[in-house]
């Protein structure tokens, strides 16, 4: 889940990260003065250069590289006071999943999109993995900020803001947090001028408070209304729906379409105990997205048995009058009973063999619909 910068600098003041002064506006006469610069940040030095600003950004179309090429509506701005910037650096904390551990990086290169520096320049990103017995120590804090070419009159608030930043991840189950740009100042103190926090949505359980910042007016419609089913769905670009039951899968269903030429339109995880009902739900979700032009669905039956996930797939194909081309890859529990409802529907299914098998013949029956 994640939420506004705003919010983010609230819960890390909490936790005792410096951040600027500021308030949160929905209007034009909120917005006194912006700061900082850059995207969907301006500076205003006067009360009219603020109200121009706002109304420039105020409902305006943000692209980054977080937002993808669609980007996101704006419809709150940040008012902060101004600071004597003397540098902008870079934080983050995040899941390295090559060590499966939690890694603490840093960079010079702050105010810069994150993403085109690893890019282009990994070695300007330094990094601290953290052991998970241990936890963030003094020291790797310290070397971040020598690192960084911090100034020995900064070290030691330094270490005090890392080790902050730390313990507001571990205390909250976030899955990331990025200050970008973490700035010093000509005073030489050290703020975290913008926040960003995302947490891990199988954690909420434990955190009402945080859970009710939810925004859902800043995701996509389509994963809103999926989790409403408890289904695992996030929208892509490409023209093949997926409908799998395991992360694992579903990853492994995705490189295999694009291995096949296709694209694919989303990841969507029933889960293994799909019920009817949530099959029903989840084919009306596939077919919202217009760019679906064929759906996938590839299942290894276990918990949710394959003759179930047939009975499911031709009530919703018959409720819904769906008319995209369908194609199924099926194996595991009652593989055989399930086969035999899809070939006595009366209804046109495809039903591949092999994963490679099905992942051709949704390929070429989404090529047929486009042409």
């Amino acid at each position: 889940m994640k939420i506004h910068e705003y919010q983010a600098k609230e819960i890390l003041a909490k936790y005792g990260v410096a951040v600027p002064k500021g308030e949160m506006a929905n209007t034009l006469e909120e917005a006194i003065e912006v700061t900082r610069k850059g995207g969907g940040v301006k500076v205003a030095k006067t009360r009219e250069e603020a109200e121009q600003a706002a109304k420039n950004i105020l409902g305006m179309q943000l692209v980054t590289h977080q937002t993808g090429p669609a980007g996101q509506k704006v419809q709150r701005l940040l008012v902060e006071e101004t600071a004597a910037i003397d540098r902008e650096l870079y934080l983050g904390i995040v899941l390295d999943r090559a060590t499966g551990k939690l890694v603490f990086m840093a960079s010079q290169a702050g105010g810069m999109e994150i993403e085109e520096v690893a890019a282009k320049t990994p070695e300007a990103i330094f990094k601290e993995s953290i052991d998970p017995a241990i936890g963030f120590g003094a020291w790797q804090a310290r070397k971040l900020a020598f690192a960084l070419g911090l100034k020995p009159t900064q070290i030691n608030a330094a270490v005090t803001f890392f080790q902050s930043l730390y313990k507001a991840f571990m205390d909250t189950d976030a899955s990331l947090i990025e200050i970008n740009p973490f700035i010093t100042t000509k005073e030489d103190k050290l703020f975290a001028l913008d926040a960003k926090i995302t947490f891990d949505d199988n954690a909420l359980f434990r955190h009402a408070a945080i859970k009710a910042l939810r925004d859902t007016a800043e995701e996509d419609p389509l994963e809103v209304e999926a989790s409403k089913y408890a289904l695992n769905y996030i929208k892509l670009d490409g023209s093949i729906a997926c409908m799998v039951n395991g992360a694992g899968l579903a990853m492994a269903t995705m490189d295999i379409i694009q291995y096949a030429g296709g694209s694919p339109a989303n990841f969507l995880d029933v889960g293994g105990g799909a019920t009817q009902e949530q099959i029903e739900h989840a084919f009306g979700i596939l077919l919202a997205d217009a760019n679906v032009k064929a759906i996938f669905i590839n299942i290894f039956g276990g918990i949710l048995r394959v003759d179930r996930l047939a009975t499911g797939v031709v009530a919703a194909a018959r409720n819904l009058n769906v008319k995209v081309p369908i194609v199924l890859r099926l194996e595991g529990t009652n593989v055989e009973e399930g086969r035999k409802i899809l070939a006595e529907s009366g209804l046109d299914f495809q039903v591949g063999e092999t994963m490679k098998e099905a992942a051709d013949l949704v390929v070429a029956a989404a090529a047929k619909v486009g042409a």
